[in-house]
């Protein structure tokens, strides 16, 4: 940025930035959430697979305790899939906030970047003048040494 350059909305520019690193963060941690939620289901499905075959010469007290087991991991399975669900839709909702906070900070950056754009015209403008000016008394110089 150009020397003397300020921006009246900086303050607010990096709330918005504060904001929307706030708002990336929520959206990671949900998605690794949901990372660990799809981790954790994939071992219950191979637990399920694992155990699901009867072998010949299982005891019936063996077999009967897989089956108990293999309900128990049915269970957590589904109860897994719709915790999957759940933070499938938070993720989506974190990720709009994402979104809008993005938004936010854009438009308070396409503002800074138009004011700084007007603020080095205007610089140009100044820095015109002056040399239009001393090439005014340089030539008047010249005229009247003649």
């Amino acid at each position: 940025m150009a020397k003397g350059f300020k921006f009246p909305l900086q303050k607010v520019l990096d709330i918005r930035k504060d904001k929307e690193d706030e708002a990336v963060r929520a959206l990671q941690s949900v998605q690794k959430e949901k990372l660990e939620l799809e981790n954790t289901l994939q071992q219950f499905k191979d637990n399920y697979t694992k155990y699901s075959v009867i072998k010949n010469g299982e005891s019936v007290v063996y077999q009967k305790l897989k089956r108990s087991y293999l309900q128990t991991v049915t269970n957590a399975i589904q109860n897994t899939e719709m915790k999957i669900e759940i933070k499938d839709r938070e993720v989506n909702v974190k990720r709009e906030q994402a979104k809008v906070k993005q938004i936010e900070r854009k438009t308070v950056e396409i503002l800074k970047e138009k004011k700084y754009e007007s603020f080095i015209k205007e610089e140009e403008r100044v820095e015109q003048i002056t040399n239009d000016e001393f090439a005014l008394y340089a030539h008047i110089r010249r005229l009247e040494r003649g």
